[in-house]
């Protein structure tokens, strides 16, 4: 779908506990920072849907599993999992819908790394049965 980067991540491997690399500013998906977040969210539950008018997203979903769901204003849609199964960075640009529903049992831990720091009028939000997942 136009507007969406996979980027393979690299997770270094250390007996003690592991590194996660997220997002680098060399990285052609890298756009600026305006803030770094997370948000959590739970087994079958789902958040959405939202759409940013301005800001590019760098998920990142370091602990449990997430299902990403996308829509287009002209009806198409895509959904992508990733999580520690599939760790990647998910990069999206502004004028896509998005939902998402936490697949592991217990906590799901979504990091947002945008471009732009919030603002409650550069997003659009509508209730979650708006749009079939």
């Amino acid at each position: 779908m136009d507007g969406i980067i996979i980027t393979p991540l690299r997770r270094v491997v250390h007996p003690k506990g592991d590194v996660l690399h997220a997002l680098k500013a060399c990285e052609k998906s890298y756009t600026g920072f305006g803030e770094a977040y997370f948000t959590t969210v739970m087994s079958g539950e789902t958040k959405g849907w939202k759409k940013h008018l301005r800001m590019t997203m760098n998920l990142v979903v370091p602990v449990g599993n997430v299902c990403f769901y996308f829509r287009q204003d002209n009806g198409k849609t895509e959904s992508i999992n990733l999580g520690e199964t599939n760790y990647q960075r998910l990069t999206v640009s502004p004028g896509l819908w998005v939902a998402f529903r936490g697949l592991s049992n217990g906590l799901n831990l979504v990091l947002n790394v945008a471009d732009l720091e919030h603002d409650p009028v550069e997003a659009v939000n509508v209730p979650l049965e708006t749009y079939a997942l």
